[in-house]
C-alpha cells in the first residue's frame, strides 16, 4: 500500500457536510458572524442563528474555528484551511475505504466515473508534475 503522504499524520478534520457548508463560507470570506452565515447559507439552507451559533461553537472547541469579539458579536474566522480538511478528510477515507492503498482509491476514481479525455489528460499532467517534482526532491538528497 502506498501511503497518502509520507510522514505526518495530519489531524483529523472529519466533518459532517453541514459544518463543511459553514466553513466554505469562511474560507470565501475570510470571517463572518452567526447572521451573515445564515445569510450566506440562503436559499440552499434556512437555519435557525442558534443551531449556526452551536454548531460553530462545536466547531470552535474543536479547533477548526476561531472567534473575535466585535460590536458585542462573535465573529468567526477558519482555524484550518480548506487543504487541510481535504488532505485530512481524504486519508481518513483511503484509510477506511481502501486500507491505505492511494493506487486502489486512483483505480476506483477512474473506473467508477465518466472521465472525459480532457480530465484523463489533467490527471496525466498532474502525474507528470508530482515524479518531476520528486525527481527535484531526490537530487537535493
Amino acid at each position: 500500500a502506498i501511503p497518502l503522504s509520507e510522514g505526518v499524520m495530519p489531524e483529523a478534520h472529519q466533518l459532517t457536510e453541514l459544518q463543511l457548508a459553514l466553513l466554505r463560507v469562511l474560507w470565501d470570506r475570510g470571517e463572518a458572524t452567526v447572521v451573515e452565515i445564515c445569510d450566506a447559507l440562503r436559499p440552499a439552507r434556512t437555519l435557525a442563528a442558534t443551531t449556526v451559533a452551536t454548531l460553530l461553537s462545536r466547531l470552535e472547541r474543536r479547533g477548526i474555528v476561531t472567534h473575535r469579539t466585535a460590536a458585542r458579536q462573535y465573529v468567526y474566522a477558519p482555524a484550518v484551511t480548506e487543504a487541510d480538511v481535504r488532505h485530512s478528510m481524504l486519508s481518513e477515507l483511503t484509510e477506511q475505504l481502501f486500507d491505505g492503498d492511494v493506487t486502489e482509491l486512483v483505480s476506483h476514481l477512474l473506473s467508477a466515473s465518466e472521465m472525459s479525455a480532457d480530465d484523463l489528460e489533467k490527471v496525466k499532467e498532474l502525474i507528470a508534475n508530482h515524479e518531476a517534482r520528486q525527481e527535484v526532491s531526490d537530487d537535493a538528497r
